[in-house]
């Protein structure tokens, strides 16, 4: 078994034991590359289908290229959708900087949505290496009733033992990506040919590593226009995954501050 392989086989084996454990489950896709993953590692853990809903909280600010995909695979994909709406920014923290109080409205969509829905598990395509609050993540991660993290104070996981035996009302996060890393995932993309958003590829110079919000998210430098190129660049680069997400240049607590209010 190759490394991809044994990647693979812990994330079909993380989502078939929250399928196993937890009542009521959804899945949030974001459009991009990790979540794209997330989807096919479950369809591959379902036998080709996906037992619950992709939950897309949509700010009604991503790319075109972004609602396009959306659009054409939940219908090839033959998956159940669901779409979720954010309040404006106006509404949002105003002590918040501009780009993080922007952002944060994707998390009040999704608490508006897990209080109308009253899903038990939610999915999410997160991964350790993406950024330093992450890293304090679990693969089964409870989380308050309004969605709330208190990330100095989660279960301990070793050797694969998760815990999936939680008081009646407690919500969770479950990650089936967080141990895979950037290059993992786009290597894994191309051994299975998954279907992605060109914005990744660049153009006249720049490409973007993270999708997001267009208003808040920008390309980086790069020369990289296909899939390899992306590696040979990844396993080189001293640039962070997430240059490109104006939040992150804010004020260093901004993101966790988000994190622990229940931001994906």
């Amino acid at each position: 078994m190759d490394q991809l392989d044994a990647l693979e086989s812990q994330s079909v084996y993380i989502f078939r034991e929250a399928f196993n454990k937890v009542e009521k489950l959804g899945m949030l896709w974001s459009l991009g590359k990790d979540s794209n993953v997330m989807v096919w590692l479950a369809r591959k853990a379902f036998y080709g289908h996906v037992p619950f809903p992709l939950i897309h909280i949509d700010t009604g600010k991503k790319f075109p290229e972004m609602y396009a995909f959306r659009d054409r695979y939940s219908k090839e994909w033959g998956v159940n959708l669901m779409l979720g709406e954010c309040p404006p920014v106006e509404s949002m923290d105003p002590s918040l900087p501009p780009a993080a109080r922007s952002a944060a409205r994707k998390t009040a969509g999704l608490k508006t949505f897990l209080e109308r829905e009253k899903f038990t598990g939610i999915f999410a395509g997160i991964r350790r290496d993406e950024q330093a609050t992450r890293a304090k993540e679990r693969v089964f991660s409870p989380r308050g009733e309004s969605g709330a993290w208190n990330f100095r104070d989660q279960p301990p996981e070793f050797w694969d033992q998760f815990n999936t035996d939680f008081p009646p009302g407690t919500h969770l996060r479950i990650h089936p990506l967080l141990h895979w890393t950037e290059v993992d995932i786009w290597r894994y993309t191309k051994r299975e040919g998954i279907p992605t958003i060109d914005l990744y590829f660049a153009k006249d110079g720049k490409r973007y590593r993270s999708l997001g919000d267009k208003d808040i998210t920008n390309p980086v430098d790069s020369k990289a226009t296909t899939i390899d190129e992306i590696i040979d660049e990844l396993e080189t680069t001293k640039v962070p995954e997430r240059a490109g997400r104006a939040m992150d240049h804010e004020s260093e607590d901004a993101f966790e501050r988000l994190r622990a209010d229940g931001y994906m």
